[in-house]
């Protein structure tokens, strides 16, 4: 007797139910001994810092504890604008990381290209996420919001109008490196700009610079370094910034036999 497509599948689930497979098949299991991951409590909202969040800038006066230029500061109703020139630096050094910032380009438009709404996040100080008013704003693409500065466009612009607030929610890889400065493994940056995926575990070829080509460190860098926020003449408001470090869970694996 030929049986149809659909009574095949029907008895199949069937046996699925009744444990039959079971007979069949035997469970794959790695060997490897995982520790129990640990309990964050995520925050009320996806833009809220988690439990294990450090809270760099939440619009308090005693946040400003968290940065070496503290007094570069300047809050107004729970929003910070950033005044020393020389840009803003964490107290605390990071490595792999996730950062979460807030920000808004100014609402009146003043200037065009780079000279409108521009600041920069810069992962251990030297691999710039840029910041800039990209709302019918030409300048070159790797040079937009939400770009690797001089290393790669977003690949899409998902910039909100000047004066609404945007987010950015980056996922970075530190390099590493050898005694000797050798690159032993690239850093790499995944960024998400209000919400929408724009760089795609991006491999850095080295340090974010205006006036020459990317490059690592000869002598390479710590393995931990600050955040550092860019002031570049524009007053760029934030809030709500933190970092959380990223930790791999590691199992141990089964000796071999």
């Amino acid at each position: 007797m030929r049986l149809s497509r659909n009574w095949v599948v029907v008895a199949g689930v069937a046996a699925l139910a009744s444990g039959g497979p079971a007979a069949y098949f035997q469970e794959y299991k790695s060997g490897v001994v995982w520790p129990e991951p640990a309990v964050v409590a995520p925050g009320a909202t996806a833009a809220d810092p988690p439990g294990d969040a450090i809270v760099l800038f939440d619009g308090k006066e005693e946040s400003k504890a968290m940065w070496k230029e503290a007094g570069g500061w300047e809050i107004q109703n729970g929003i910070g604008i950033i005044k020393n020139r020389n840009g803003l630096n964490t107290k605390q050094a990071f490595g792999d990381c996730q950062v979460h910032v807030e920000f808004a380009t100014p609402e009146k438009v003043s200037g065009s290209g780079q000279g409108r709404g521009n600041s920069g996040v810069y992962l251990m100080g030297k691999y710039e996420v840029q910041i800039l008013d990209s709302w019918v704003n030409n300048t070159y693409f790797d040079g937009q919001c939400a770009a690797i500065y001089k290393q790669h466009p977003p690949m899409v612009n998902v910039c909100r109008k000047p004066g609404e607030w945007q987010t950015y929610d980056i996922l970075f890889e530190a390099p590493h490196f050898a005694a000797d400065g050798k690159v032993l493994k690239p850093g790499y940056v995944t960024v998400l700009q209000n919400g929408v995926c724009v760089q795609n575990h991006f491999e850095l070829q080295g340090g974010t610079y205006y006036d020459q080509p990317a490059h690592y460190d000869a002598k390479g860098h710590p393995a931990k370094l600050p955040l550092y926020l860019q002031y570049h003449g524009n007053p760029v408001k934030f809030r709500n910034i933190w970092i959380r470090e990223m930790k791999p869970i590691e199992g141990k694996k089964p000796e071999k036999k």
